[in-house]
């Protein structure tokens, strides 16, 4: 992975405070997570007319109905990933591309999936803007995972599931993470799913709220 900092990024202040306020006080640990969310740039992810609003501690819209979750949360699920470089990281829900960014900072090697083509060509174009590379963005349906890159280390769902696809514990490495929101549309469980000798052990980390994850496996359009 690779990013172009330079000396005149403007927003390194904004990151800092970010990091050290919103996500450091609120008790992520990991230096390795906290170093990459102070230097991914996340203003070159989400809108232009939301830049301003990049580093505030809130999810923003980034269209098609989708949102870019607040920097906690991302930290959050990031750091529960226990990611080491050389990991395989399989990300369902590319959004922006913004998570993809830091999965790639801290592991290097990372599929994403995305359903939306529109966004999937948006989360492309601001990866390379930022000079990120380790991404492979995939059109698809992520409740079915991406069986040619399997099995996976590290497992991130960025939208919430009434449970966590077979398929992608399926695809989930021996003592592989899983991180995801699960449970109604409205309000879900972040759960955490380690896998030891085929079965899964399953953690959770308090409530939080998603988008819902449209798929085989996951919410259906047509559901309540």
């Amino acid at each position: 992975m690779w990013y172009a900092m330079t000396e005149t990024d403007s927003s390194a202040d904004e990151r800092e405070k970010m990091v050290r306020l919103q996500i450091k006080a609120r008790g992520v640990r990991d230096p390795e997570v906290l170093a990459a969310m102070q230097k991914i740039p996340r203003h070159l992810f989400v809108p232009e007319d939301c830049e301003r609003s990049a580093y505030e501690d809130r999810p923003l819209p980034i269209g098609e109905g989708q949102t870019i979750s607040q920097p906690y949360i991302v930290a959050v699920m990031t750091e529960q990933l226990e990611l080491q470089p050389g990991d395989r990281v399989l990300e369902v829900g590319a959004g922006s591309g913004y998570q993809a960014a830091l999965l790639a900072e801290l592991a290097g090697s990372v599929i994403s999936i995305e359903r939306l083509e529109g966004l999937a060509d948006r989360a492309r174009e601001n990866l390379a803007r930022a000079g990120i590379t380790g991404v492979r963005v995939v059109v698809g349906d992520g409740t079915e995972g991406y069986p040619p890159e399997a099995p996976y280390d590290a497992i991130i769902i960025t939208a919430a599931s009434p449970g966590v696809p077979q398929p992608l514990i399926d695809q989930l490495a021996e003592g592989g993470r899983l991180i995801a929101p699960i449970g109604p549309r409205d309000c879900q469980d972040l759960i955490k799913l380690v896998k030891h000798e085929g079965r899964v052990e399953r953690t959770s980390l308090g409530g939080v709220c998603f988008v819902p994850l449209i798929g085989q496996f996951g919410w259906r359009g047509e559901d309540p």
